[in-house]
């Protein structure tokens, strides 16, 4: 219903035409459109029920430009059936009361017509003005949502940012960095979010990640030979989903950076983001590198904390990670179901 409601030419058009103006033209065209098929009618069954057609016209009429176009159409056509086609065609005498009676019964019933057709359009139109002050509110707290999160994720990106400067343990300083670093991820899914997809509640991955690589290749410092690119589907997942996959990109490139080119200037880091034609994702980091050790390092305080992380967001995501590891490099695939 709220759809008619959006179709008020009269609106639309003013103040370019007059709304008397487009009610007037409304009402002509239903006329002229009117005829035609009465024309093809006539073809079939000729002479057939000559007021048949009156009343789904006068309603378009009605409903689209308002109870005055819908007047103007009903009284056109009442008018010219009258006097070319019934009773006596060129002339407004009745036979007998009896065709009189008739074309008082259509002028009733056309009243009758245009005043429910005015009264649904009317409906229509506040439940289509109460639907755009509902989305016009909701965009408001979205906004304000939106601009409070954006603070509070900078406050805290902030804290790990002035913790990290006066750490004086170079240990400290690049586990405070990697926190921030995972801050900002979650924040840069929170700002996607609120961004609009055609699904409420989700992210657009691909500019989401393609905003995540931008951000990790300044803050890795990745430059000159070490580069970063991204490669996504268009997708769009839900929230929570989209912050864990994003984290986990997130671990996986970082891990790559530290890790995978050992003495090297040159090297590159491809992260992608495919649509499964089963349904659901792939997310694949790969890197050229020298690949991972055979033998895997001692699990402790300070070992194996990114592996744990990368399989939490994993199962957060409700994907499953598959490493595949040599000299010419190292290839991560997290399968995601729908």
């Amino acid at each position: 219903m709220t759809r008619i409601g959006d179709f008020d030419l009269c609106e639309r058009l003013a103040p370019t035409i007059p709304i008397w103006v487009t009610q007037i033209g409304v009402g002509l065209m239903t006329v002229v459109a009117v005829r035609i098929l009465r024309i093809l009618f006539d073809i079939v069954a000729g002479g057939a029920a000559p007021f048949a057609l009156i009343y789904p016209a006068i309603m378009v009429a009605t409903l689209f430009a308002r109870a005055f176009a819908g007047t103007v159409a009903a009284t056109i056509m009442i008018v010219y059936i009258w006097y070319f086609l019934f009773p006596i065609r060129g002339s407004f005498r009745f036979v007998d009361s009896a065709g009189a009676f008739s074309v008082v019964i259509v002028v009733i019933t056309a009243i009758m017509t245009i005043a429910i057709a005015e009264a649904f359009r009317r409906t229509a139109h506040k439940a289509t003005q109460e639907r755009d002050r509902q989305i016009a509110d909701r965009d408001l707290f979205l906004a304000e949502f939106d601009h409070r999160m954006k603070n509070n994720f900078a406050i805290v990106a902030g804290l790990l940012d002035l913790q990290k400067r006066r750490a004086t343990d170079p240990a400290t300083a690049e586990a405070l960095g990697t926190a921030q670093m995972r801050v900002d991820s979650i924040a840069r899914a929170h700002r996607h979010l609120y961004r609009g997809t055609d699904q409420p509640g989700t992210v657009e991955m691909r500019d989401y990640l393609g905003d995540l690589c931008v951000a990790l290749s300044e803050s890795l410092f990745l430059r000159g030979g070490i580069t970063l690119a991204c490669h996504s589907d268009e997708a769009a997942v839900p929230r929570d989903r989209a912050v864990s996959i994003g984290l986990v990109i997130n671990e996986l490139v970082t891990n790559a950076a530290k890790h995978a080119f050992p003495g090297r200037d040159l090297g590159s880091i491809a992260v992608t983001f495919r649509n499964r034609e089963e349904g659901g994702w792939t997310v694949t980091v790969a890197d050229d590198g020298v690949g991972m050790p055979e033998v895997a390092a001692t699990p402790g305080p300070d070992h194996g904390l990114g592996n744990r992380l990368i399989e939490a967001f994993a199962r957060q995501a409700g994907g499953k990670i598959a490493t595949d590891s040599d000299r010419t490099g190292t290839r991560v695939v997290m399968e995601l179901a729908a």
